[in-house]
């Protein structure tokens, strides 16, 4: 099975393709979106479909796995602009035939780390430890995109 997390953003956007068979875990290709400053919230967004679209075509994944809405009252239009990044991210699971699981950061970080508070330092440590990787080599948005994936997965079995 293969498995894409995205982590949605408008200044990063971190994704993770993951394929799972049995125990086994491969990292596929772990990676972060940023596209620039400069640039107005049509093209920010065109950007990150357009490399998840491209990605996907070439991973082949069955399943993204996606953070969550999470809001807080001292930030209420953030809310309505990662919106729009998941929007285009669902439209793109609809458009590749992908099944689409969603999943709270909480959630995740208990399955991945045993705790739901744990940290997003804590949580890209331990996706680091899982995969054999640098961990300094890893952005916090590719390690939360990874934790879906990688959380969707020890939810759910292997």
């Amino acid at each position: 099975m293969r498995i894409v997390g995205v982590d949605p953003g408008t200044r990063a956007t971190g994704y993770g393709f993951i394929e799972a068979r049995g125990s086994r875990l491969t990292l596929l290709e772990v990676g972060t979106i940023v596209p620039k400053a400069a640039d107005g919230l049509p093209q920010r967004i065109h950007k990150i479909y357009s490399i998840l679209d491209s990605l996907i075509g070439q991973y082949q994944p069955e399943i993204l796995v996606l953070e969550k809405l999470y809001s807080h009252h001292r930030h209420p239009a953030t809310v309505a602009v990662i919106g729009h990044v998941r929007g285009v991210i669902c439209l793109l699971t609809a458009a590749r035939g992908l099944r689409l699981v969603e999943h709270s950061a909480k959630r995740i970080r208990k399955a991945v780390t045993g705790n739901g508070n744990a940290t997003k330092a804590q949580t890209r440590r331990m996706i680091a430890h899982v995969f054999g990787i640098d961990e300094k080599v890893l952005t916090l948005d590719a390690s939360d995109a990874l934790a879906l994936g990688l959380g969707y997965i020890y939810m759910n079995g292997r």
